[in-house]
């Protein structure tokens, strides 16, 4: 199995605060973290933990695809260290001139747990053409392209592409950011789709299942839909076998919320794992309570470290 992940690489700076300022206010933050970051980036930390791991001298089955800074550079460095040999970085895009990466700057409130993202990224877009030539560089080698739903005009052509020349590829996608437009088109060309609360509450959907349910009446080429509901949980629905799926939220005893970022791409990792790992040994229902778990004990921690442990108490089944 090789899966590769499609998708913008960010580095964190995560300033915890005891409450959110006010503008023009002066607080004295209570910690700061600098980490990677990114949606298909984090999926991939989290799936690193859980697939099989290759031995010497094999190919790793988890690359990335993403946009990055030189080479050379501090950045790019770091990136790959994070990854490697876990993860293949051979497949990324870099712009030589440029030096900083893409970079969030989040501050975290102590008092409401909110979480503001403020983004920076000067570095040119990944365009089709670059696209097209890795695709067809890694050929039918891989099995599984994921995408973060981003540049939805450029997805939509990268998506195609693969549809057109390796119909054997299964394709998934994420429908995340409220207003972004042409997401729904993403979603009417994969295979899979990940929904978030936030797009879901900003086009009328009242549930998790609701959203999925009506969806499926849109999309020809689905053969999953899922989305997740933060404290609600999630629900999954194959729309060619039936009813939804629902599954809660994982709250173990003295849960507490810690770290909510990279929930959303943690729970996408438990999917993909079901899916390309486990696939039919493991039924829906089995899937979307792994990740559910998975997307649990990654809010009850900070970062992604140590997820892995999730499955040991299923290694004996």
């Amino acid at each position: 199995m090789v899966l590769v992940a499609v998708g913008a690489c960010y580095i964190d700076t995560i300033l915890t605060t005891p409450h959110y300022p006010g503008e023009d206010d002066k607080l004295r933050a209570t910690s700061i973290l600098r980490r990677r970051g990114g949606n298909c980036p984090n999926t991939l930390e989290v799936l690193k933990q859980l697939v099989p791991q290759p031995s010497f001298g094999q190919e790793p089955p988890l690359k990335l695809i993403a946009v990055l800074p030189a080479q050379t550079s501090v950045a790019s460095k770091q990136i790959r260290d994070a990854f490697e040999p876990q993860v293949s970085l051979n497949n990324c895009i870099y712009r030589q001139e440029f030096k900083e990466p893409a970079s969030s700057y989040i501050i975290k409130s102590q008092a409401s747990g909110s979480r503001t993202i403020v983004n920076y990224n000067e570095l040119p877009e990944m365009k089709l053409e670059e696209f097209i030539q890795i695709a067809d560089k890694l050929g039918t080698e891989a099995r599984w392209f994921h995408f973060e739903g981003r540049i939805p005009d450029v997805t939509l052509s990268c998506m195609r592409h693969i549809r057109e020349h390796y119909p054997s590829i299964k394709i998934s996608v994420e429908v995340e950011k409220p207003g972004r437009e042409g997401l729904q088109e993403l979603a009417q060309e994969a295979d899979v789709v990940f929904y978030s609360k936030s797009w879901a509450q900003a086009n009328g959907y009242k549930s998790a299942k609701e959203c999925i349910e009506k969806q499926s009446f849109q999309l020809g080429k689905a053969t999953l839909l899922c989305c997740t509901w933060g404290q609600d949980g999630a629900a999954a629905l194959e729309p060619r076998v039936g009813s939804a799926v629902q599954s809660p939220a994982y709250t173990p005893k003295g849960f507490q919320v810690v770290d909510t970022i990279g929930a959303g791409d943690t729970f996408i990792a438990g999917m993909l794992y079901g899916l390309t790992v486990k696939g039919d040994t493991w039924d829906l229902s089995q899937k979307l309570s792994i990740a559910n778990r998975l997307a649990g004990t990654k809010v009850a921690q900070e970062g992604f470290d140590n997820l892995g442990r999730v499955l040991e108490p299923l290694s004996d089944h």
